[in-house]
């Protein structure tokens, strides 16, 4: 038996960190890991029997801490464990750019201005720089020193070894000919600069991957803090945290609910805006079930807690979304080989870059800058960067739409389907039966046909039986029975009556002492959205097929209604299984939309199953995109983010091969400053990340 285990791993400055630690953890037996830069978390799947210290222990040998990640009601980005504060951390990263930038700018100025070179101004940029380079490039330094003794290399070493070559150079000049004739050959302006714009970019970096994770504590701020319970017949209020299942609790007009639960009395509108994004408030009295999050509107309710913790609603919400930006694309698995090897090349290219300019100009000035160049140039961040923040900003926005992606994968997916086949209840219809028409045979009282019809219905859970029970108040049934696909019947007024389809292909009857006594017509209704939505699919290159149990005649009647052709009716969970495989072996990429348990086998062999949210835990269970909000107009919303998305990750992904496949060979030939190459190392992270925030507008 295998578990996962999460970690959050602290110390990563690149994408080369999380390969060589999630290479570390895979050669432990059995265990297989999976490790994001972006997220700085890492999910292990490893047997029962492995202490997760081992784990911890791997990660530490490897040069980085981490911490294990427990399940819990609110998630959000985590912090470092006891005494491991990241030197790559937000607020360190800040303090260091502030004082290198207050110190390169006089650097900069009195090394390009002539007018500013007083007398021993080069051991003036030198006081100036030292800090710089000791001080505010010291996370670089550590990280590069700590890589090697693993014998790795990253980002930081290339940053290292060219803000400390332009450093050492620069002073074994200024040492070796004195500040008059070493002016010329001193780099204290290199060292400056690019540590600068390197922490500028890592410093935007960072707020950037906050913004992206943003949309992800929101989710997991819309929970109450506090509750008030009902003990030894009092009310107290405790933490959230110290909530059990089974403890009631009052919630008044205004308040959240605190947890998923019961009504064990009062009566009120629940509005579920926060969690469905549906306006109207819902109305709900004893024995309904709520959510936590959503707000009580008007009436004093008491709850009993059916879930709390990891096990609610919003909880389980959260943990979709996390998952989902712990996973990586295929493309991103592309990325991360490449970045693997990316840094040692780079190193080898700089020293060829050095070698071959002093065979080619015998001038050690030149071959310097030039191999300075490519060390600072050739960075592998925004490769790194590209794929998870699009994922992380993507997935965050879509939670927020009511949209949960459960993973990389599915946007893959939703690239390539071109059919997509349509549950009828509850998805392209409300699911909530209503009466008709109601048809009393000749001399047969319509008042006596409705009465036996709603007392024998009553006792059934069937949607139809619930419409029908509406139409008079029950009288006492003897001898009730139910006939499972039919109806059901029993004793009432003194008369052996049923109700249901005994006839094949028949309408819903009234029978009583052996015969039809009237006739009951009940609709489905179809959901407003419906039309517009299928329309909308059509027009995304998708064609639809609505596939349903109900019977042929209603099934066309609703496909006529919102715009569908093709119709496949009376099908059983294992007839829409059938379909679905039907369809994809005619070379059709199909996505399943569906909310019931007849539709969870064939939401799994589709090649993209997408669950309507209001429907069973075990159709979410076997989809990969749930629609919180229950509407079909959400899918096609959640087909334009997942392609929204796909397609920022693969600009991201032409911009960061892009820029490495032009900006090296440039350095390598001399035509790039090492300053304007860590200008530039530094943009092209921030560009990617900024390109992926831009989904942080899908939908508005």
């Amino acid at each position: 038996m295998s578990r996962t285990v999460r970690l959050d791993v602290h110390g990563m400055s690149c994408t080369s960190c999380a390969a060589r630690i999630e290479k570390k953890l895979n050669r432990l037996d059995g265990v297989q890991a999976q490790v994001n830069y972006a997220t700085e978390r890492a999910v292990v799947e490893s047997p029962d029997e492995l202490d997760p210290q081992v784990l911890l222990d791997t990660v530490a040998n490897t040069g980085y801490s981490a911490n294990v990640r427990h399940e819990h009601g609110a998630a959000g980005p985590s912090d470092p464990p006891h005494g491991g504060h990241s030197l790559h951390g937000r607020e360190s990263m800040l303090k260091r750019l502030k004082v290198s930038a207050v110190l390169a700018v006089p650097v900069v100025a009195i090394s390009m201005i002539p007018m500013l070179h007083v007398h021993g101004w080069p051991w003036i940029v030198f006081a100036l720089a030292t800090p710089v380079v000791l001080w505010a490039a010291y996370p670089f330094h550590w990280s590069a020193a700590i890589n090697a003794r693993h014998g790795a290399a990253t980002m930081d070493t290339l940053v290292s070894l060219g803000v400390g070559a332009a450093y050492v150079w620069s002073v074994t000049q200024l040492l070796r000919l004195g500040w008059v004739h070493a002016q010329e050959n001193v780099y204290f302006e290199v060292a400056s600069v690019v540590t600068t714009f390197i922490l500028a970019g890592h410093f935007l970096e960072a707020n950037a991957k906050q913004q992206a994770t943003a949309a992800l504590r929101a989710i997991a701020e819309l929970g109450a803090k506090d509750v008030t319970v009902v003990r030894d017949g009092s009310e107290q209020t405790i933490a959230l945290g110290d909530l059990h299942a089974g403890d009631e609790f009052v919630v008044r007009p205004g308040q959240k609910i605190a947890t998923d639960g019961v009504i064990v009395s009062g009566s009120s509108a629940i509005d579920e805006s926060m969690l469905t994004g549906e306006p109207v408030p819902v109305d709900v009295t004893t024995g309904d079930a709520v959510t936590g999050a959503t707000m009580n509107t008007s009436g004093r309710l008491i709850v009993r807690a059916t879930a709390v913790g990891a096990h609610t609603a919003l909880a389980q919400m959260v943990r979709l979304v996390e998952e989902a930006q712990e996973g990586k694309a295929k493309v991103q698995r592309l990325a991360d080989r490449i970045s693997a090897w990316f840094v040692p090349t780079v190193i080898v290219l700089a020293i060829a870059t050095f070698i071959g300019w002093l065979v080619i100009d015998g001038g050690t000035e030149q071959a310097f800058t030039a191999a300075v160049a490519v060390l600072i140039i050739a960075c592998p961040c925004a490769l790194g960067l590209a794929t998870p923040t699009a994922l992380m900003v993507g997935t965050g926005r879509g939670a927020l739409l009511g949209i949960l992606i459960k993973g990389p994968q599915v946007l893959e997916s939703t690239r390539a389907i071109d059919t997509i086949v349509l549950d009828k209840t509850g998805t392209v219809t409300t699911g909530h039966m209503t009466v008709t028409a109601v048809e009393p045979e000749p001399g047969v009282d319509v008042g006596e046909l409705k009465t036996i019809a709603a007392s024998l219905e009553h006792a059934s859970e069937h949607p139809i039986a619930q419409a029908i029970a509406t139409l008079a108040d029950p009288e006492p049934v003897e001898d009730f029975r139910n006939h499972p696909g039919v109806g059901v019947s029993g004793r009432v007024r003194g008369h052996e009556a049923r109700i249901g389809r005994f006839v094949p292909g028949s309408s819903i009857s009234v029978e009583w002492d052996g015969e039809v006594r009237g006739s009951i017509a009940v609709e489905d209704s179809v959901k407003p959205t419906s039309q517009k939505a299928i329309a909308d699919l059509r027009a995304l290159g998708l064609e639809p097929v609505l596939l349903t149990g109900d019977r042929t005649s209603a099934a066309e009647k609703v496909a006529a209604a919102v715009g569908v052709d093709r119709v496949m009716a009376e099908a059983s969970p294992e007839d829409k299984l059938r379909v679905i495989r039907q369809l994809r072996s005619e070379g059709r990429a199909v996505a399943m939309v569906g909310d019931g348990i007849n539709d969870a086998a064939a939401l799994a062999a589709a090649d993209l199953g997408i669950a309507v949210g209001t429907g069973t835990d075990v159709a979410m269970a076997a989809s990969d995109l749930t629609l919180v909000h229950g509407d079909l107009a959400t899918a096609v919303e959640a087909v334009k983010l997942s392609r929204a998305t796909l397609r920022t990750i693969k600009g991201n992904l032409f911009w960061a091969f892009a820029y490495n496949v032009a900006a090296i060979p440039l350095a390598g030939m001399g035509l790039l400053n090492p300053m304007i190459a860590g200008l530039t190392m530094a943009f092209s992270s921030v560009f990617v990340v900024t390109n992926s925030l831009r989904l942080r507008r899908f939908g508005r």
